[in-house]
């Protein structure tokens, strides 16, 4: 048990400095893209291990609660796989990018919720029950809607095999989930008393993700680096302030309007990045990678900020 409390602490450690570590391992891809080498031909393989784990930490009660809010889970989808799509191919087209790029920013805006967003959400105080039941939602509808998204907006740019993305997006996300999901069903016990390391193995594996895309594209991120940090930087604020309006044209409260608002601006960058690579040129990876890094900087300062908010209102009451 000893053992088990060491790993535990070193979880909180990871989970906490989770936007230092990414950082740390982009610049390390970007300075010795060696580095990270032998990691690229494994990306899917490490994406499979976060989407099983995220299926450990997955309950019934998950589940009801899609059943129970229909409505407001639904905003919060139609949501992700409209703003974000959209922005995506509205940003690729003004900013004129290379097809690569254009094709990799789509398929990004086309991906649904990362996990990460649930942990803003609580942070900023946001509903956490509604937004992992809509990161549960839109993650089990992807292996349809992202393919589809992907085929429509960005056809014009690259071939794109909606089939093949259906099979990639089944194999490294559905199946590690309900994977995950049978596991604790069926081995509750233990698998509780495991789940606080989960979030160790996830930062791990995200932190190899990034810092083997970034090293294997690190001269083509130099050489075009302000065009794509400000895509990218565009894409996840439009998409949070995007988000946030959707809340409110729907009457949701502020709380609602902030798990929205993070659902829909943080995405699964892990998943683009390694579809990505598995169906397109490297070269598209590139804005998935970033946006990794990216939203674990924006995330925390907005949550930061509406925390003070909430402070600041309670003074004055």
């Amino acid at each position: 048990m000893k053992f088990l409390s060491m790993l535990n602490a070193l979880s909180q450690v990871a989970s906490r400095y989770f936007a230092i570590w990414v950082l740390l391992a982009a610049i390390i891809g970007l300075l010795h893209p060696s580095t990270f080498r032998g990691i690229l031909p494994h990306v899917s393989l490490l994406l499979g291990v976060i989407m099983f784990g995220m299926g450990m930490t997955l309950r019934v009660e998950d589940f009801r609660e899609v059943l129970v809010r229909p409505k407001e889970v639904a905003v919060g989808v139609v949501a992700q796989y409209t703003i974000m799509p959209l922005l995506a191919y509205g940003i690729a087209e003004a900013f004129r990018l290379p097809g690569e790029i254009a094709v990799g920013v789509v398929l990004l805006g086309a991906c649904p919720g990362g996990t990460a967003s649930n942990v803003i959400t609580y942070l900023a105080k946001g509903d956490v029950a509604l937004s992992v039941a809509m990161t549960t939602a839109s993650t089990l509808i992807s292996p349809v809607m992202t393919p589809l998204v992907t085929l429509l907006l960005a056809g014009a740019w690259a071939p794109v095999s909606a089939g093949d993305l259906f099979v990639s997006i089944v194999k490294i996300v559905l199946f590690p989930i309900l994977l995950g999901l049978v596991l604790h069903l069926r081995f509750e016990e233990a698998v509780n008393r495991w789940i606080a390391v989960l979030p160790l193995v996830s930062v791990v594996a995200i932190v190899a993700v990034v810092g083997a895309i970034i090293g294997a594209n690190a001269g083509q991120i130099i050489s075009t680096s302000q065009a794509i940090f400000a895509v990218v930087i565009l894409h996840n604020l439009l998409g949070l302030l995007l988000g946030y309006g959707a809340g409110s044209a729907v009457g949701a409260t502020e709380a609602k309007k902030r798990a929205i608002a993070v659902e829909v601006g943080m995405q699964n960058s892990g998943l683009a990045a390694a579809l990505a690579l598995a169906h397109f040129n490297p070269v598209a990876a590139i804005p998935g990678a970033i946006f990794s890094v990216w939203h674990n900087i924006s995330g925390p300062i907005l949550a930061t900020w509406w925390t003070r908010k909430n402070e600041q209102e309670r003074r004055s009451k």
